[in-house]
C-alpha cells in the first residue's frame, strides 16, 4: 500500500481546532526545498484532503509549515509585536510506505508535535 500524508491542529489554548490555518508541505533534497503542496484547515482542524495523497507520495525529507501567525491574527488573539509564534516549520522523515500523520499542537507560546496515527 502506498503512503500519503495528513495533519491535524489543535488550539490547546482555546481547547478546540484550529480552524482556517494554511498548511503548506515542502520535499526537502539536498538544499532544494519544493512546495508540493498548500492547504488550509477546516473546522475539524484537518485539510480537507491529504496532503500528501498516494499517488504523489514518495519517501524523503519533508517540511511542514504551519502559518499560526496569520492564523492567530484572523481568530483574535492578542497581537504583540512581533508575535512569539509566526510561521511553525516542523522537518521529518518518511522512510516507510505508511500513513505518516504530522498534528501540531499551538498556542500563543508554544506548541508541540508528534507522529500520529
Amino acid at each position: 500500500m502506498p503512503g500519503y500524508l495528513t495533519t491535524h491542529v489543535l488550539d490547546t489554548a482555546r481547547g478546540r481546532p484550529a480552524e482556517g490555518m494554511e498548511v503548506v508541505l515542502y520535499r526537502l533534497e539536498g538544499g532544494a526545498r519544493e512546495e508540493l503542496a498548500r492547504l488550509v484547515t477546516n473546522a475539524d482542524g484537518r485539510t480537507d484532503r491529504q496532503i500528501l495523497p498516494a499517488e504523489s507520495y514518495a519517501t524523503g525529507r519533508y517540511e511542514l509549515e504551519f502559518h499560526a501567525g496569520a492564523w492567530m491574527d484572523r481568530t483574535g488573539v492578542p497581537a504583540e509585536a512581533p508575535r512569539f509564534l509566526d510561521v511553525i516549520p516542523i522537518r521529518f522523515g518518511m522512510s516507510q510506505d505508511d500513513h505518516y500523520h504530522v498534528p501540531l499542537l499551538v498556542s500563543p507560546f508554544g506548541y508541540s508535535t508528534y507522529r500520529g496515527s
